[in-house]
């Protein structure tokens, strides 16, 4: 039996998309079809808005939430946004580079970090961030969507969260790749928002993902379908898992589920 689905919310990285950061026509064929048969479909990422747009052009999608949480709206029109204000993620920064961990601020335009942040975050460890721009973080005064920091060790993990302000939270992906965010700004939470704009019940939401930051959608969501290439946390709250997401696992599922 086919579930009752009016919104459809999609994980890009290792999900949605292919490894190499791209979407099939063929995705992009079943993304339509549900469009046209009244479903909104959103995606729901930890990239912020200008690397999001760049593989998965707003025109595919009825609404995006960007920066884990951070950032949600509907075509070009931000409906609800948090920022962790400057001061705040400065301080942050410069605690965490005198323990020898690398981060760096980011908001819509450009990713911001010291000198010491350079080489191991443009070169050689997140080469995501070619819009980069060295700061001075003292005197750095632009409110962050997100601070990334880059966690090796569990004693840096615990370094890090021992560290935040009551109303920041951190979330730590299978790569290393941490993410700081105001409490407010998860992907849930940016769900719920379009959800109730559009009138739409938590029972008749369907959710992909594949990493930790995906385990509360998938958990919340009235079905949530795990890729083949999720890790086993991810898979063991799923309801279903579909196919890999160089196999374009995601569309092959709406495809025999919804279209």
């Amino acid at each position: 039996m086919k579930p009752t689905i009016k919104m459809i919310v999609n994980d890009l990285d290792r999900t949605l998309l292919h490894t190499y950061e791209t979407i099939s026509e063929y995705s992009i064929g079943v993304i339509r079809r549900c469009r046209e048969a009244g479903i909104k479909v959103i995606y729901a990422t930890g990239r912020g808005g200008r690397s999001a747009k760049s593989v998965a052009p707003c025109e595919y999608f009825d609404g995006k939430i960007t920066q884990g949480g951070g950032v949600i709206a509907v075509g070009d029109e931000i409906v609800c946004k948090y920022v962790i204000p400057f001061n705040v993620a400065c301080s942050l920064i410069l605690a965490f580079e005198q323990h020898g961990i690398k981060t760096m601020s980011e908001d819509n335009v450009l990713y911001y970090g010291s000198e010491a942040t350079r080489n191991f975050v443009v070169n050689i460890g997140w080469t995501k961030s070619v819009n980069y721009q060295i700061v001075d973080i003292k005197t750095h005064n632009i409110d962050a969507e997100k601070i990334n920091v880059f966690l090796l060790t569990p004693a840096e993990i615990e370094f890090v969260e021992r560290y935040l302000p009551e109303d920041l939270y951190l979330t730590v992906a299978r790569d290393g790749h941490g993410i700081i965010m105001r409490k407010e700004a998860t992907k849930i939470m940016g769900i719920m928002k379009l959800a109730e704009l559009w009138g739409i019940n938590q029972t008749e939401i369907v959710s992909f993902g594949d990493d930790v930051i995906d385990i509360d959608v998938l958990k919340y969501t009235g079905v949530g379908v795990a890729v083949e290439n999720a890790i086993d946390e991810v898979k063991a709250v799923a309801d279903y898992i579909c196919d890999t997401n160089d196999n374009d696992g995601v569309a092959k599922w709406l495809e025999h589920y919804i279209v």
